[in-house]
C-alpha cells in the first residue's frame, strides 16, 4: 500500500535533461500535455499536471491520484490569480486563463469523487484534511504504528493532525518524516518551517533559528521575511549566525542523503 513517491518516478522517466525528456513524454503524449491552452503564467504548475496524468497513465496505481490531485490545486491556485489580469489588448488571454482554471476545477471535482471510497492512507488524510471525511480520518488514524504510514508524506500527515493536540509527538513524527526521507525524493519544506515555528513557539532560539535557515535554503526565491525573522533571532537572542548556519547546512544535507537522525527534545 506504499505511495511510490512522484519524484522518484519522475526521476526515472526524464533523467537528467528533464526539458528535453518532458518534451518526448508529450510528444508521446499529446492530449495529456494539451489540456490546458499554454500561457506563460503557472507553467510550472501545468507541467506538474502533465506529468503527474502521464505518471498515473505509465503506472495505473491509485496512490498516484495523490499527487495529481496536489498538482490539480496548486495549478488552480496559481492560475486563480491569473485568470483575474485583465489584457487591454488580448482580451482572449484573459478568456484563455478563465478557461484553464474552470477546467482544472472540473477536473479536480472528477478525480476527487474517484478517490471517494480508496483506503490508501495519503487519499483517507486527503479527504479528512479537503472535505472534513470523519470516516476517512478515522481510518488513517488507525493505521498509526502501522507499515502502511512509514513514508515522509504520512507521517508529515500524521503531525499535521497532532500539531495542536500533543506538540511533543508532532516532533517526533516530523523528525521520524525527515528519518525516512529519501535521498531522490522531493524534500517538502513545510516540514522544516514547521519545526521552526515549534520551536520559536517553545522558545528554543537556536533550535528555531537552524530550521528555519534549512528552510530558507530550500527555497527557489528569497523570501524577505524568513530573513527578516532570521536576523530578528541573531539579534534578540545574541546567536552565533555564522555557526548555526553551518549546521543548518549540514543538516539539510543529511535530511537529503537520507542520512538524518533525530536529536533528543
Amino acid at each position: 500500500m506504499k505511495l511510490i513517491p512522484l519524484f522518484l518516478i519522475l526521476f526515472a522517466l526524464l533523467g537528467c535533461d528533464s526539458s528535453k525528456n518532458l518534451a518526448a513524454l508529450c510528444k508521446d503524449n499529446p492530449q495529456i500535455c494539451q489540456e490546458f491552452g499554454e500561457d506563460s503564467w503557472c507553467k510550472s504548475e501545468r507541467n506538474n499536471v502533465s506529468l503527474s496524468r502521464i505518471v498515473l497513465k505509465t503506472q495505473k496505481l491509485e496512490a498516484q491520484k495523490y499527487p495529481l490531485l496536489v498538482a490539480y490545486e496548486e495549478y488552480i491556485k496559481c492560475m486563480s490569480l491569473a485568470s483575474q489580469i485583465q489584457h487591454i489588448k488580448l482580451k482572449e488571454k484573459t478568456t484563455l486563463r478563465k478557461n484553464n482554471l474552470y477546467k482544472a476545477q472540473a477536473k479536480l471535482a472528477e478525480l476527487t469523487s474517484e478517490v471517494a471510497n480508496s483506503k490508501h492512507p495519503h487519499l483517507l488524510f486527503y479527504r479528512w484534511s479537503r472535505a472534513s471525511d470523519r470516516a476517512a480520518l478515522q481510518q488513517f488514524l488507525q493505521l498509526e504504528g502501522s507499515a502502511d504510514l512509514e513514508d515522509t508524506i504520512s507521517q508529515h500527515n500524521l503531525a499535521t493532525y497532532y500539531v495542536k493536540k500533543d506538540i511533543k509527538k508532532t516532533l517526533g513524527l516530523l523528525f521520524h518524516a525527515l528519518e525516512l526521507q529519501n535521498p531522490k525524493e522531493k524534500l517538502m519544506p513545510e516540514i522544516l518551517q514547521t519545526l521552526a515555528t515549534i520551536f520559536a513557539n517553545k522558545d528554543k532560539p537556536k533550535q528555531a533559528y537552524i530550521w528555519l535557515k534549512a528552510y530558507q535554503l530550500t527555497l527557489k526565491k528569497k523570501d524577505q521575511r524568513v530573513e527578516t525573522s532570521l536576523q530578528q533571532l541573531i539579534k534578540g537572542y545574541g546567536l552565533d549566525g555564522e555557526f548555526l548556519n553551518q549546521v543548518a547546512v549540514n543538516t539539510l544535507e543529511n535530511i537529503k542523503k537520507g542520512k538524518f537522525k533525530a536529536p533528543k527534545f
